[in-house]
This record gives C-alpha cells, sequence and structure tokens, in this order.
C-alpha cells in the first residue's frame, strides 16, 4: 500500500508534551480488531480525548482548536509498550505525517516508517525550544526537510539535524513501503533471477 510522498513538510503542531506515552495510550487494546489501516484516527489517544459517555474532554490538546497541524511534538520516549502497528495507523490515518519527540520506542519508530508517518528524534534541548515556541504562538510553523534531514523552528530559524536509514528515507521520499519498493526493482530482481545457474 502506497503512502504519501514525504519531501518537505511545513505545518504548525500539536503539542502533546507527555513522557513516556505508550501504544496503548495511543490507541486502546480494544480497537485492534480491525486489520485494514483505515478509521484508527478515531480513536486517537481515545482515553485522553473522550469520557465514558462519548463526549470529547476539553482539556485535551486533540479537543482544543487552538492547535493543529500535520505535526505531533510529542515528550519522551514516544511510542513505549507493546509492539502494535495499529498505533502507528492511528496517528497516519488521524492526518499526522510526523512526529516529533527527544526518544522514541524502536520498533514504534520502525513502525512509523513503515507505513508513511516521520519520526523526528531530536535533542532534549530542541524539543523543549519547540514546546516554548508553540506555547507562546499556537500558529508557529515547523518545516522538516526530508532529503536534507533537518527540522527548523520557521520563527527563529534554528535548526537540527535528524538521523534515519537510507533504505526508509528513499521509501518515504517516493511515497513507498516495502512492497512498492520490490515491486519498482522488479525488473532488476527478475533480470538477476535469470542469471543464477540454477
Amino acid at each position: 500500500m502506497a503512502y504519501d510522498k514525504f519531501n518537505i513538510l511545513t505545518s504548525s503542531a500539536v503539542p502533546l508534551s507527555i513522557e513516556n506515552v505508550d501504544t496503548d495510550q495511543i490507541i486502546p487494546a480494544r480497537f485492534l480488531k480491525a486489520t485494514e489501516r483505515v478509521g484508527f484516527g478515531d480513536n486517537l489517544f481515545r482515553d485522553w480525548r473522550y469520557n465514558n459517555d462519548g463526549s470529547p474532554k476539553t482539556d485535551f490538546v486533540l479537543n482544543n482548536p487552538t492547535y493543529s497541524g500535520k505535526i505531533l511534538v510529542g515528550g519522551k520516549n514516544f511510542g513505549s509498550g507493546s509492539s502494535r502497528e495499529h498505533a502507528a495507523w492511528a496517528i497516519y490515518d488521524y492526518g499526522f505525517r510526523a512526529v516529533v519527540s527527544s526518544f522514541f520506542a524502536d520498533i514504534f519508530r520502525n513502525n512509523c516508517l513503515n507505513i508513511g508517518v516521520l519520526p523526528v528524534q531530536v535533542s532534549a534541548e530542541f524539543a523543549d525550544k519547540i514546546f516554548k515556541a508553540i506555547e507562546a504562538d499556537p500558529k508557529t510553523e515547523l518545516e522538516i526537510n526530508l532529503p536534507e534531514q533537518t527540522i527548523t523552528l520557521k520563527a527563529t530559524g534554528e535548526k537540527e539535524s535528524f538521523d534515519i536509514s537510507g533504505y526508509k528515507k528513499d521509501n518515504m521520499v517516493n511515497g513507498f513501503d516495502d512492497i512498492d519498493y520490490l515491486q519498482n526493482i522488479k525488473k532488476e530482481i527478475v533480470e538477476f533471477a535469470d542469471k543464477l545457474p540454477y
């Protein structure tokens, strides 16, 4: 399944300055019955977003119209806990294309990269600057430049570099998942196979 190509994303951001956000908080286990990667955004942070009667919790950031954008800025150790892919699916389906944090759980980071969400790991100091900038001006914008592997606070020009594997970077720039990548090099695979002596 192909995803949106990712090149340069300039957007305001939604701040979630909570540390140790685990995958069960991102998408509670009771919503994992579906096998297709759609519809999970409705239940992103379900128990934090809604009361038991289904009414929105006004004090949760996703219900605050002050904040919007395609970038979620999370606290340290974002995506810990179980390995469920659905957490990344929920973030993508909600409309986020990047998550910024000073630390990601490895499995969550890889699940994001597999489905078109860019995890941008920054220093704790830069993360703090981002949170403060959004607090001062909720419309403040971040620029995430995947080809250059940089994230910039547009208001000040401050930037940091981030790491990503060359393979995953290439896939995101092209909007490929792993299957799309193999389909794209099918000709080379067939040519290689034809040269094998068996």
